[in-house]
């Protein structure tokens, strides 16, 4: 099996499970560290052409992060394409499942399990907080309905007020951000690099969380961990 990879922790779980099959990633897969593949660009301006020069057996993608022009093409090329959905944690895990099935898995990868046991033995939070969860700054833009970081936070005890926007990702001025009065504000590195620097000033006198992206909206390894990272750093904004 020769697998193309569009999205990053898709990149990560199959480098994870099958050691060998990916022949090609996007720049943006950084995870493993030690990936050595072809790079074929970014998630939404892949080369198409370096795509189809590795005649992949399959090109796993996402609905969300990747553009439907560019699967389309794709598509037309001849490729088999598998794109997933992925907008709660039990999505996340079954979508986990059908990709790594479909790229040769032979069972669940032990990581599968325990991240899903994780999830599972999540305790029940003490206390439920509201947040604006900024995604991008220049404009800003939050989390809407819908969404994955949405679901994860929930799971967490913080509720974003945003999530009965009518988009999943609106754009939402920075002064009423402010208005909104929330909780706390909780500020991922990435897409948008939020770093102590940079971000939280924005915010005077509302506690921030900075976390890490990686655990906040990628699907793949990092959900075992993801429920005690974020957790920690969640709590460290309440001190």
């Amino acid at each position: 099996m020769r697998v193309v990879s569009l999205v990053p922790s898709l990149t990560e779980a199959v480098a994870r499970t099958l050691p060998g099959a990916l022949v090609g990633a996007t720049d943006w897969c950084t995870h493993p560290a030690d990936l050595d593949v072809t790079r074929i660009g970014g998630t939404k301006n892949p080369a198409l052409d370096r795509v189809l020069a590795l005649a992949p057996d399959l090109v796993i993608a996402n609905e969300e992060e990747n553009r439907a022009v560019d699967l389309d093409a794709l598509r037309a090329a001849g490729l088999a394409m598998l794109v997933t959905e992925v907008r709660s944690i039990p999505q996340a895990f079954a979508e986990l499942d059908r990709v790594l099935q479909a790229c040769g898995a032979c069972g669940r990868p032990r990581w599968l399990k325990e991240a899903e046991a994780a999830w599972e033995a999540l305790p029940a939070p003490d206390g439920r907080r509201t947040a604006v969860v900024p995604v991008w700054r220049r404009p800003w833009m939050v989390l809407g309905r819908d969404t994955f970081a949405g679901d994860v936070l929930a799971r967490l005890g913080v509720d974003h007020l945003y999530a009965g926007h009518p988009d999943r990702y609106p754009r939402v001025p920075l002064d009423e951000l402010r208005a909104a009065a929330p909780d706390l504000v909780v500020l991922p590195d990435e897409p948008y690099r939020f770093t102590a620097d940079d971000g939280p000033e924005a915010f005077p006198g509302l506690p921030c969380a900075l976390v890490s992206g990686r655990h906040l909206t990628w699907y793949g390894p990092s959900l075992s961990e993801a429920p005690r990272v974020l957790s920690e750093a969640l709590r460290a904004a309440r001190r």
